[in-house]
């Protein structure tokens, strides 16, 4: 018999799923060299946008993740964890003066933090499957019918409809597979080959970049500008990744011919932070 989770468990779990959820933002913006996106060096391809936007937005989201981890343990419906992400939403374009920073993470990210509460409140070990499978028996159905939902027009809405591309609705409505297959992945076996933390996250936005299918880039350059993305990372995991002594000149050539084209992949780079957050939320239960 499960022992239901008390009042102060409850409380605990979602204070600290808020906090991996800012920290793996922050470790997104943080990591360089990021091929055409903002971080502490530089701007990547945005004039709109840079670190200082990013940590406005962070500041805005720090509740949130804790108030969706918190009905996830309740067991909302979809249309609750929806509103409580358009909230956030607003609350991040009012912190970034209309700038969408984190739009994208707002989604998958704040699911991850549901799915993180439902099964805690379901009791057992916390390993990466459990939650992907509480992910998806919780609100699996009503993702798959967000997929079509069209009530928000957006640049990576307008890129879907153009060229086909998926984007997070998809990746959410089939249980984050990126995330838990690609991005996940790549990550751990850096870290289990023995490289560090940063390695392992660059590794893992690579290989995100050929497999994701990014609205973002395919907004900004077409698909021709997302063939080039996906040959430039694929060129960086053939040559070893983070593995060959040359990987860091390596990526910062790919990042200044990504600003020169302006393609910035944002979509890999929220699924780079949930992976991290995955990553970070489960390593001690998958040991």
């Amino acid at each position: 018999m499960m022992d239901t989770p008390t009042l102060v468990d409850t409380r605990r779990l979602t204070r600290h799923v808020a906090r991996l959820a800012i920290a793996s933002l922050y470790a997104e913006l943080a990591l360089y060299p990021k091929p055409g996106l903002v971080s502490m060096v530089d701007n990547g391809s945005h004039a709109d946008m840079n670190a200082a936007t990013f940590m406005r937005s962070l500041f805005s989201l720090r509740h949130y993740f804790r108030h969706i981890c918190l009905a996830g343990s309740q067991g909302a419906p979809f249309a609750t964890l929806k509103r409580l992400g358009i909230d956030a939403e607003q609350r991040m374009l009012r912190a970034t003066g209309g700038v969408n920073t984190h739009r994208g993470a707002i989604f998958s990210l704040g699911l991850l933090c549901a799915a993180a509460g439902r099964a805690c409140a379901h009791g057992g070990g916390l390993t990466a499957a459990v939650l992907q499978t509480h992910l998806l028996a919780g609100w699996g159905k009503q993702l798959g019918g967000h997929t079509t939902a069209i009530d928000q027009q957006s640049n990576g809405l307008a890129a879907a409809a153009k060229h086909g591309a998926k984007g997070a609705r998809h990746e959410a409505a089939s249980g984050l597979p990126s995330v838990f297959r690609i991005g996940l992945g790549a990550l751990r076996r850096t870290l289990q080959d023995g490289r560090d933390i940063k390695q392992a996250r660059i590794d893992a936005l690579f290989a995100l970049m050929i497999h994701v299918s990014d609205t973002n880039v395919v907004h900004r350059g077409g698909p021709q500008g997302a063939a080039f993305v996906r040959i430039q990372a694929s060129a960086f995991c053939h040559a070893g990744g983070t593995a060959s002594p040359g990987w860091e000149a390596h990526a910062l050539a790919i990042h200044h011919a990504f600003v020169e084209r302006n393609l910035s992949p944002g979509g890999a780079a929220d699924l780079l932070a949930a992976s991290c957050f995955v990553h970070a939320l489960t390593v001690e239960h998958e040991r």
